[in-house]
């Protein structure tokens, strides 16, 4: 099915909404609905979504947006944009785009969306929370297995023609204190794999229920000095705030007991969260110091992450390139979640995850 792409100048975006036919989701027109309202989706989405959306009479139109041209108010004639982590909807962007009545995050964080200026605007925000829980799950296990078996050091070493059975040696997760930092429907899900695999769980999140940790058989710890000093393991699962950037730091990182003389498993920090929660530049020393013995991250405080980092380089570090929800299942359900939650706010009902009504 084609689908409208982004006008090359702001007299043609004009223009083009005065009359544009709707496109059904068989890629034919209809007369019948009018073109209720004008979508932006500018980070892709997944085509059952893009037909859900026009089913109900919106017209989508695809394509990515420079930062520039956003600023030039290339959002102008548009009732709604959808995003995901590439888009930066900053204060003066919001400023210009006159018209929007909802931003919509096809997915988890909105730290890439100004949610006060944005209800300032009278705009809403929403996201889509669900749809790649399980997916994210999945990868930080894959992530905290992969550092404690050598996975991707024993993958280069064998490319390298080498065959380093005795140097690979790891240690099993069984028996080991995994400390999630935040425990949503993220880390319970992690919590629930790695309990299957005879991890203890611990976990600090100050805004948690006591009775949530206790049905999970998870001990919460009230301080989160005391969560480091008491984990070999760290995976992170909280949002990127002002009271989380570089939570994890040179100073906690040193708490961990897996270090010469203490745990012999080593330390191993996980992040599939957001970057900017632990200090890069802080992890790097810790890896050379052997403070940590592995690190694994699939988000970065600057993104994309040069290749050149000198903490992309080091041995005991692997990452993936912020893949936490991309698999065929989450993509297809972060786009279906988010649709729907467009349409409301696009008839006047309030979304059930709006993310910015203190605000408006």
């Amino acid at each position: 099915m084609a689908h409208n792409k982004f006008p090359t100048s702001r007299l043609e975006a004009m223009m083009t909404r005065v009359c544009l036919p709707l496109k059904n989701v068989h890629g034919g027109t209809t007369s019948e609905l009018p073109i209720m309202a004008r979508i932006a989706v500018t980070d892709g989405m997944a085509p059952a979504a893009v037909a859900v959306l026009e089913k109900a009479g919106h017209e989508v139109v695809l394509g990515y947006i420079e930062k520039s041209d956003l600023l030039s108010g290339a959002l102008d004639g548009f009732d709604a944009i959808i995003v995901r982590s590439a888009t930066k909807l900053t204060a003066d962007v919001i400023e210009v785009s006159q018209g929007l009545s909802v931003i919509a995050r096809a997915g988890v964080g909105v730290d890439n969306i100004d949610l006060e200026a944005a209800g300032s605007a009278g705009i809403m925000v929403v996201n889509a929370p669900n749809a790649s829980t399980q997916s994210v799950v999945e990868l930080t296990i894959g992530h905290l297995l992969a550092s404690i078996r050598h996975i991707p050091k024993s993958d280069r070493s064998m490319r390298q023609h080498k065959w380093e059975k005795k140097a690979m040696k790891g240690t099993e997760l069984s028996g080991k204190c995994l400390g999630l930092i935040g425990f949503g429907r993220i880390a319970q899900g992690v919590a629930n794999v790695a309990k299957s695999l005879g991890m203890e769980i611990h976990t600090y999140d100050p805004y948690l229920p006591p009775k949530v940790a206790k049905a999970q058989g998870a001990y919460l710890h009230k301080k989160i000095d005391s969560l480091f000093k008491a984990c070999t393991h760290i995976s992170i699962h909280c949002n990127l705030t002002e009271e989380t950037h570089h939570l994890v730091n040179e100073k906690r990182m040193k708490m961990m007991p897996g270090k010469k003389g203490g745990i012999v498993c080593g330390n191993h920090i996980i992040n599939c969260a957001r970057g900017g929660i632990i200090d890069e530049e802080a992890l790097l020393g810790a890896l050379e110091n052997g403070t940590i013995a592995s690190a694994a991250l699939d988000v970065f405080e600057i993104e994309p992450v040069s290749a050149n980092s000198p903490l992309i380089q080091h041995e005991n570090f692997h990452g993936t390139p912020h893949i936490g929800a991309a698999t065929l299942e989450a993509q297809h359900r972060v786009g279906i979640d988010i649709a729907q939650e467009v349409i409301t706010a696009l008839k006047g009902q309030k979304p059930t995850t709006l993310v910015n009504s203190k605000f408006l």
